[in-house]
C-alpha cells in the first residue's frame, strides 16, 4: 500500500474549524483501515449537513452535536458509502435531530468465499432520500453536489461543496494511504473509471474521511492511478514468473507490508485479477475466485 506522510494535530471529540463552512470531528476508532479514525464533517452554519456520521459510538454522536452552536441544528445527514466506519451512526444521529438521511442503499450481498475486511458493510442502512449523480442538496449557506464514484464500494458517492470548490471524497481518495478495493463490494474497473472522472473536475481541495486535506487534487489522483497501474504490472510480472495463485503473489508484492494487512492485500490483488480477466489479459482455470489458478493469455 502506498502511504503518504502527514502531520495531524487533533483531539478526539473536539471539532476543528477547517474553513468558514467546514468543521470536522474525528471518531475514536483508529485502526489499520481507518488511520486516526473516521472524520465526520459538519457543513455550513445554522442549518448544517453532516457527512459520514461514522461508527456506532455514542460519544462520537455526542461530539457531533456538541460541535454545534446554540442556534444550529442538523438539517441533513449524508453518507459517502455504507462501510461500518461511515454510516451506522446515522440512526442515533437521526433519532436526536430528526434530520433526513441521504445516500445510496447498500449493494445487494453477493456470495463470496473469502476473507472480509474489518470495515464490513452496514446492511441495515436505509436512506430517506436515494441520491443520484448530479443531485444538488442545499442548505442556508451551502450547496452539495452528489458525485457518483463507484469502485471502493458500489454505492460510493463524493459530495462537492460548490461554495468552496471542495470535494469530500470519503474513501475514494484518502489522505494517508491508497484506497482498498476489496471484492465483493469493490470493483477495480469501476474504481479506475471513477478516478479518471475526478480528473475532469475543477475541485481545488479534497477532504477525505481518513487523513488530512489534499490541496493538489489532480496531481494526487494521477499518483493514485499510477499506483494502480504499477500494481497491475506487478500482478502481470508475478504471472510471468510462474505464480498462479494470489496468495503466492501477495507474499512477494507486499513483502514490506505488515502481514496483518495481507488478507486485505489479497483482496486488492483479486480485484486486479477480476479486471484483467474481464479485459482478456489473464485467464482463469474455472470460476474466477480468490483461490483460483490464473495464467497469462
Amino acid at each position: 500500500m502506498l502511504s503518504f506522510h502527514t502531520d495531524m494535530d487533533f483531539e478526539y471529540g473536539v471539532a476543528d474549524q477547517l474553513s468558514p463552512r467546514i468543521r470536522r470531528v474525528i471518531a475514536n476508532n483508529p485502526s489499520a483501515f481507518t488511520f486516526t479514525g473516521t472524520g465526520t464533517y459538519i457543513i455550513g452554519t445554522g442549518d448544517v449537513a453532516v457527512i459520514d456520521p461514522g461508527p456506532l459510538l455514542d460519544p462520537h454522536v455526542d461530539a457531533i452535536l456538541n460541535a454545534l452552536g446554540p442556534d444550529e441544528h442538523v438539517s441533513h445527514i449524508l453518507v459517502t458509502h455504507t462501510h461500518l466506519d461511515h454510516s451506522p451512526a446515522c440512526a442515533p444521529l437521526q433519532a436526536r435531530t430528526q434530520a433526513p438521511i441521504y445516500g445510496c442503499p447498500p449493494p445487494k450481498p453477493e456470495s463470496f468465499d473469502g476473507p472480509r475486511l474489518e470495515e464490513d458493510a452496514d446492511d441495515a442502512f436505509k436512506p430517506d432520500h436515494i441520491v443520484h449523480d448530479g443531485d444538488l442538496i442545499r442548505g442556508g449557506d451551502w450547496t452539495l453536489e452528489c458525485v457518483a464514484t463507484p469502485g471502493h464500494m458500489a454505492n460510493h458517492v463524493c459530495y462537492a461543496l460548490q461554495e468552496e470548490k471542495t470535494l469530500f471524497t470519503g474513501d475514494h481518495v484518502m489522505g494517508w494511504s491508497t484506497s482498498i478495493i476489496a471484492p465483493p463490494d469493490g470493483n477495480m474497473q469501476d474504481y479506475m473509471n471513477s478516478l479518471d472522472r475526478l480528473l475532469t473536475r475543477d475541485d481545488e481541495l479534497y477532504w477525505p474521511t481518513h487523513g488530512p486535506c489534499i490541496p493538489n487534487p489532480k496531481e494526487f489522483v494521477d499518483g493514485y492511478i499510477q499506483h494502480r497501474r504499477n500494481r497491475e504490472q506487478q500482478v502481470l510480472d508475478r504471472l510471468s514468473a510462474g505464480d498462479t495463485r494470489i496468495i503466492d503473489m501477495v507474499a512477494v508484492m507486499y513483502a514490506d507490508v505488515d502481514k496483518r494487512l495481507h488478507p486485505a492485500a489479497a483482496l486488492s490483488v483479486f480485484a486486479h485479477m477480476q479486471d484483467l480477466v474481464a479485459r482478456k489479459r489473464v485467464k482463469c482455470a474455472g470460476q474466477v475466485a480468490l483461490d483460483s489458478e490464473f495464467t497469462l493469455l
